[in-house]
């Protein structure tokens, strides 16, 4: 018999249909699955996942008759993709249905950063306006140049709403796009150096890890602001703390972290920092969609042998 194999915490409606309707299996979170995939490991088939957890080298070497993980997330870095190619296991993901809420978070995050709009729910907060006084002045959104790192369908979403707000678009990827119609700059650093606010959008894993480099933040500069909502990989993290504390960066709107839940302690007091616990899908609707294309992906791989969603460097 195959079994389903449910691989770190998941939405618990999704948990449920698991458990209910495929009597899936769950791997201990305890640390110590050694004898659970000794009894289990040679009947799963199936796992999964989120793209939080993922099912990485070890665990994909324990699962010798693993066929397909099915991920809950367009995230899929947490995965070994490389090897799941190597043995034609099939991955899926989840794109498309969170593009929108993603991106609407970016432009959230840089509307907060550059109006400082958390720290000024703050100051109100604390007592301070009838203390201090005004507001410190912001810096306005409309108008900035905006850089995209990563014009896939996120970063895509990420640029037409920045240019409702009047804001120039460049972009950098890999494949220059023809039909794309922002200005394309041939790499990170000439992005940064060129634009006042640098949207990271890129996938995660070895491929893109460290690509925004300290170089590139010193390009961005200290008017520059720094928005995150790909993997906290992608950013040399020690760099981004450093040039903020020193204040030669001007500030960041980060969802995401490079040793999630772990926040650099450095950040946590200041202002032209906002910090979200990687929420740039998390909103009922978007979730209520990627726990149905999961289901949908899992049941027509069980059918026959195909995914709705393959993820590109896997394509089944």
């Amino acid at each position: 018999m195959t079994h389903v194999l449910q691989v770190g915490q998941l939405k618990p409606s999704l948990a449920e249909t698991l458990r209910a309707e495929y009597d899936a299996l769950v791997l201990p979170q305890d640390g110590d699955t050694s004898s659970f995939l000794a009894e289990h490991a040679a009947s799963i088939g199936v796992a999964v996942t989120s793209g939080r957890v993922g099912v990485g080298t070890e665990l994909m070497r324990a699962l010798p008759s693993l066929q397909a993980v099915i991920n809950f997330g367009v995230g899929y870095d947490t995965t070994d993709v490389a090897q799941a190619r190597e043995r034609g296991i099939t991955v899926s993901n989840t794109p498309d249905v969170l593009t929108d809420c993603v991106a609407d978070t970016a432009l959230g995050l840089a509307i907060d950063v550059l109006r400082r709009i958390s720290a000024a729910d703050r100051f109100v907060r604390r007592g301070a306006w009838p203390s201090e006084g005004n507001y410190p002045l912001t810096h306005r959104v409309s108008g900035k140049r905006v850089g995209i790192l990563g014009l896939g369908r996120i970063g895509s979403a990420i640029a037409t709403r920045f240019e409702a707000f009047g804001c120039p678009v460049s972009y950098h990827q890999r494949t220059q796009m023809a039909d794309s119609g922002y200005r394309y700059l041939p790499s990170p650093q000439e992005l940064a150096a060129a634009v006042d606010i640098l949207v990271v959008a890129t996938a995660g894993g070895s491929g893109t890890r460290g690509l925004v480099s300290r170089d590139v933040l010193e390009a961005l500069g200290s008017d520059g602001y720094l928005v995150n909502i790909a993997r906290g990989s992608v950013v040399d993290q020690p760099a981004l703390v450093d040039l903020l504390v020193s204040g030669r960066l001007a500030g960041a709107g980060l969802d995401v972290f490079a040793d999630e839940p772990k926040v650099p302690e450095e950040l946590l007091g200041l202002d032209n920092v906002v910090l979200l616990p990687h929420v740039g899908s998390g909103t009922v609707e978007t979730r209520a969609a990627m726990e149905r294309l999961t289901l949908d992906n899992l049941a027509a791989f069980l059918a026959d042998g195909r995914v709705l969603t393959p993820v590109p460097e896997v394509v089944s």
